[in-house]
């Protein structure tokens, strides 16, 4: 009987948001909260999950197999696919949340982006970020979270390690593999990389 109560809710949320004009392709494969909130000319793909607490702005663009709870998207956002929007987030206008990131209790700027594997909590980033892939705020020192801060117009290299607390101040870049302990400075580069080793006609061992 609970499953039936549960589908039959979900139904008329289903309902309700395609008569309000949210675009879904695939509406029985969205999930949705009583409390889900979702402004004009939004766009859900295929296998979207809403938990409590989710509010979403005008000209939005959530792809597929993406999971939210507890947080804010603005207008002109875009997010998937397989993104995981954790409580306590607000996306800017205009910024963008790409495949296989997760993030937590932060706050993305205007028309900044970290489109593919990484995770971003405890943060504040400003406007105009670039966070590259495989980027990691590492926010947990075993006891405390700790906060990242990256100002406007920053770029983050792929592959680098932010250890939080941290300040990345602004229009500064981070090198790729960088591991970044201390603050950088507005306008510098911080770059950690150990040198390169190179033998020359090496040869593997055979079995």
């Amino acid at each position: 009987m609970k499953h039936l109560n549960i589908k039959n809710s979900q139904n008329q949320l289903r309902k309700k948001f395609l008569k309000l004009g949210v675009k879904m392709n695939g509406p029985e494969t969205v999930f949705f909260s009583k409390d889900t909130k979702i402004g004009k000319n939004v766009i859900i793909e295929p296998y979207v999950v809403f938990g409590s607490k989710v509010k979403i702005g005008n000209n939005v663009i959530i792809k597929s197999f993406s999971h939210l709870e507890n947080c804010k998207l603005e207008n002109k956002v875009e997010i998937g696919p397989y993104a995981r929007i954790r409580p306590g987030s607000i996306l800017k206008e205009g910024s963008r949340i790409g495949n296989f990131v997760e993030i937590k209790k932060s706050t993305l700027g205007k028309k900044s982006k970290a489109n593919h594997l990484t995770y971003i909590g405890d943060s504040v980033i400003g406007k105009s970020v670039n966070i590259g892939a495989g980027t990691i705020t590492c926010n947990y020192d075993g006891v405390n979270k700790n906060q990242t801060k990256i100002k406007d117009n920053v770029f983050i290299g792929s592959n680098s390690s932010l250890i939080a607390p941290i300040t990345i101040e602004e229009g500064s870049t981070v090198g790729a593999g960088s591991i970044i302990t201390k603050k950088v400075k507005k306008g510098s580069l911080a770059l950690t990389r150990s040198q390169q080793i190179e033998v020359k006609n090496y040869k593997r061992n055979k079995k």
